[in-house]
């Protein structure tokens, strides 16, 4: 499974209106509310294994301010799942002393259950959106949360916000018995990963993809295979990860993203992945990048001969 997918809530969307039901299952006992500081988790655990760090009702809701983002993510078999967002306060240990920690999704995300990780995942992505569409894009005027924080509705001119998810392609070129792997400004001298680009108007999946290619390496693909997708919450993405054959291995890097790109051979590849070559860090394996070399590594048919 790619991780951040199988979220296995049930989203209710017909029960986000219901303002009543809602603010029920805020008060019952069995509910779970995940409170947010500054888009950490609160998690449970220390450096072997976390999991969510899911708080019974009446425990963290005096950390958030009175407009602070409430989100109903769905049910975890009879108990409802909220997130709260309690970044207006300044030390949140207070209520939760000995209970856990606040962490960065991302570094502690290959120590979460798989379950874990896709809730956390809604959790970040909705609570990051509230914080980014505090006013309306259309006139300007404040917005505020509406059906159990799964939109905003503008206060002036009464227009509805929802959560978006942006389309990114991320690909993993070949030709012949070898990948490319690149190299972005931005990243440590050692650290390579598969090619991607957000997706613009206009574009099919397979356009995008040789698109950015190019446009970041010089070479062109012909044949693309989609492979599998993944939502990245930072802050919220579509990964959509696919296969790209090559009609050569010839580079001329524009240089405004790419700092580097190489092509590794097939057993070079999975020295990368195992760790064990000089010079070249391993993908980070939550990332649906190491999913797609691993896939490409073991031979495995990706949609040509």
């Amino acid at each position: 499974m790619i991780p951040f997918s199988g979220n296995p809530l049930n989203r209710l969307s017909e029960k986000r209106a219901e303002a009543a039901w809602i603010a029920e299952k805020l008060r019952h006992p069995a509910s779970l509310i995940l409170p947010l500081w500054r888009l950490q988790p609160f998690l449970i655990g220390g450096d072997e294994a976390l999991k969510a760090g899911f708080q019974s009702p009446g425990l963290v809701e005096n950390l958030a301010a009175p407009d602070a983002p409430c989100v109903f993510l769905g049910l975890d078999g009879e108990r409802a799942c909220f997130a709260l967002d309690i970044s207006a306060t300044e030390d949140p240990a207070g209520a939760l002393a000995g209970r856990g920690q606040f962490r960065e999704l991302r570094g502690a995300a290959a120590l979460l259950p798989a379950k874990d990780l896709a809730i956390l995942g809604q959790a970040r992505a909705m609570i990051d959106w509230h914080q980014r569409h505090g006013f309306c894009p259309k006139c300007g005027a404040p917005t505020l949360s509406g059906d159990a924080g799964n939109k905003r509705v503008c206060t002036a001119c009464k227009v509805e916000h929802f959560p978006r998810t942006d389309p990114v392609v991320i690909m993993l070129p070949t030709q012949g018995d070898a990948c490319l792997l690149g190299r972005n400004k931005n990243w440590a001298a050692d650290f390579f990963s598969a090619p991607a680009g957000f997706m613009e108007p206009g574009e099919s999946i397979e356009e995008a993809v040789r698109r950015e290619l190019f446009e970041e390496t010089g070479v062109r693909a012909g044949a693309v295979t989609y492979y599998a997708s993944q939502h990245w919450p930072f802050p919220s993405q579509l990964m959509i990860g696919c296969f790209a054959r090559c009609e050569s291995r010839a580079l001329k890097l524009n240089g405004s993203e790419l700092a580097e790109a190489r092509w590794f051979t097939r057993e070079e590849a999975r020295s990368i992945l195992a760790g064990e070559m000089n010079g070249v860090r391993k993908p980070l394996p939550f990332a649906i990048a190491s999913h797609l070399i691993r896939k490409w590594v073991g031979g495995s048919s990706i949609g040509w001969g």
